[in-house]
């Protein structure tokens, strides 16, 4: 491939304890990403430089990191992006703690994850139980196949306001989360009432719907306004409508909102 100059990578290089910024000099190439600038470093002038990565296809979510201050998947950033006389900054996601260099621990999100109640199928119809599997609507389908397309990159906790400035994981449980939330809520057999969850331990509340998690998400997940808004209808229609609070206090067992 044609060679086109030198690109400065300004990589933190450093631990929780302390580090700084170090440029190093790339042979800048055509095609080139910032995953294959940092594995050029990497291998040629710092073999003890730490980062993450798996697929390099963009679909394992592993190589995630802030690219000039904006938080990108390293393998999906192309350098063509950039000026050329321009140094390209790559820090480690700030909304973590730091392990090494650009790894980050990320670990919170999966034990945010273990919290959530899993899918309770409620009682079969006759022909589905006949059929042994469920019967859906193609719309109810297309509804939660949306969410499913997380990688689990965690740009979306990231940039969210609430986990990047307040650090309110205690508080709050994030985007991610929010639309494993409503992958379950919105399922047409899905019988659970993760409401209270959703409104008290999840704190949807505290979203402020800026919908910066939506802008940075490598798979377009539409996470404001397809997942938190309508978990957030959900809490106001069970906490907050008059009707429906009347009707919970003489139904009480009509908990499972639609």
């Amino acid at each position: 491939m044609a060679q086109r100059g030198n690109v400065t990578m300004r990589l933190w290089r450093g631990t929780a304890a302390g580090g700084q910024f170090v440029d190093y000099q790339v042979a800048r190439e055509e095609g080139m990403v910032v995953l294959d600038a940092v594995h050029a470093v990497q291998a040629q002038q710092a073999n003890d430089l730490s980062v993450r990565w798996n697929c390099k296809a963009g679909k394992c979510g592993s190589c995630s990191a802030e690219v000039n201050g904006y938080p990108r998947l390293m393998c999906m950033t192309r350098l063509d992006l950039f000026d050329p006389g321009e140094p390209i900054t790559v820090a480690p996601l700030k909304t973590f703690p730091l392990v090494k260099d650009l790894v980050t621990n990320v670990r919170w999100n999966f034990e945010s994850a273990k919290r959530i109640p899993p899918l309770k199928p409620g009682p079969l119809t006759a022909e589905e139980q006949r059929k042994g599997e469920f019967q859906m609507m193609q719309q109810d389908v297309d509804r939660i196949q949306e969410f499913r397309k997380c990688i689990e990159c965690f740009l979306c906790q990231d940039t969210c306001h609430v986990l990047r400035d307040a650090q309110d994981t205690d508080k709050f449980f994030g985007p991610r989360q929010m639309i494993r939330l409503a992958n379950l809520e919105m399922h047409p057999k899905d019988s659970a009432d993760r409401i209270p969850m959703i409104k008290k331990e999840a704190g949807v509340g505290m979203c402020n719907i800026t919908k910066c998690c939506t802008e940075v998400c490598p798979e377009h997940i539409r996470i404001t306004d397809n997942g938190i808004i309508p978990l957030k209808e959900r809490v106001v229609d069970r906490y907050y409508d008059p009707v429906t609070m009347l009707l919970n206090a003489l139904r009480p067992g009509n908990t499972k909102l639609r």
